[in-house]
C-alpha cells in the first residue's frame, strides 16, 4: 500500500512546515514537515534553511521509508484510512515505536477497536501531555476508524 493524499494532508497539518531549522518538543533539530533526518547528506543544524520545494521533496521521498516499514509490520489487511493513520503515526514516532507498540499487536491480532484506542496512549513527551500530540492522535484515530 501507499499513503493517500488524505494521509499526506494529515501529516502536513500536524507537522506544519518550517523552512528554518528548529528544535522540536523533544529537543531534536527539525526542518520542513517535521523532518529530522539528513537533508541532502547533511545533518540538520541550527542555521539550516531550505526551500518549500525541498520541504515537499523531503516529505514525499521520506514518507516512503515509513510506508515500507508499515507494510512490513502489518500481518492483516487494512483499509486506506487505517494505513494512512499508521504511516502518520510512524512518521511522527518512528517505525520502531509502531513495531513495538500494543497498537500494532492488537491490530495484527484482529482487534481493530482495541488498536484504535491505543493511539491515545501516545500523547506525551517527557511525561507531559502535549496538546498538539493529543490533537494529532485524535485525528489519526478518527482516520483509522473511518
Amino acid at each position: 500500500m501507499q499513503i493517500s493524499d488524505a494521509g499526506i494532508a494529515l501529516i502536513k497539518q500536524f507537522e506544519g512546515c518550517e523552512l528554518k531549522a528548529y528544535q522540536d518538543a523533544a529537543g531534536v533539530w527539525t526542518i520542513g514537515y517535521g523532518w529530522t533526518q539528513l537533508v541532502d547528506g547533511k545533518k540538520i543544524r541550527e542555521d539550516m534553511t531550505i526551500t518549500q520545494r525541498t520541504a515537499e521533496r523531503l516529505l514525499r521521498c521520506g514518507v516512503v521509508q515509513y510506508e515500507q516499514g508499515v507494510n512490513k509490520l502489518l500481518k492483516v489487511g487494512v483499509t486506506q484510512g487505517q494505513y494512512d493513520a499508521l504511516v502518520s503515526f510512524a512518521y511522527n514516532l518512528g517505525v520502531r515505536a509502531l513495531g513495538t507498540s500494543t497498537l500494532l499487536k492488537k491490530l495484527n491480532d484482529g482487534d481493530t477497536q482495541g488498536a484504535a484506542e491505543e493511539f491515545m496512549k501516545w500523547t506525551k513527551v517527557g511525561g507531559m501531555q502535549l496538546a498538539g500530540l493529543f490533537m494529532r492522535r485524535t485525528a489519526e484515530r478518527a482516520l483509522f476508524l473511518s
